[in-house]
């Protein structure tokens, strides 16, 4: 995240750093998948069309941490994104949605989470002064 900010700011363009980001990612995919062999194309086009909302949501966090991140501090940004996977993973398990193990929250999972959240709070507490 600190290193495409970076590159957001060198360039004056959050969208460009992070099109160049998603590029040399592609292009270092496409060599291991070649090396590691086993892709199918076929595969992927016969996979149920929701299941690429993934690359959507990930190029929207990517997006958003390379804008937001030299604006909000990197530290708080990302401390913020762990908070948001953290809150989505506990109702993704609980749930049991997308396939995943069912996992209940009980009350220890909810004090992490709550503590976590106090983290939050406390860093942005911190930051203000």
């Amino acid at each position: 995240a600190a290193l495409n900010a970076a590159l957001g700011r060198h360039l004056e363009a959050p969208f460009g750093a992070s099109m160049i980001l998603f590029a040399v990612a592609f292009l270092c995919c496409v060599i291991v998948s070649v090396l590691q062999g086993g892709f199918s194309p076929a595969k992927a086009i016969e996979a149920p069309k929701h299941l690429f909302l993934a690359g959507c949501l990930v190029a929207f966090y990517v997006v958003s941490i390379t804008y937001v991140a030299p604006r909000f501090g990197l530290g708080n940004a990302i401390f913020f994104v762990l908070l948001g996977q953290l809150l989505s993973a506990a109702v993704i398990d609980h749930f049991g949605l997308f396939n995943a193990a069912e996992t209940r929250l009980n009350a220890m999972r909810v004090a992490g989470l709550l503590v976590m959240a106090a983290g939050v709070w406390l860093t942005q507490v911190a930051s203000a002064k």
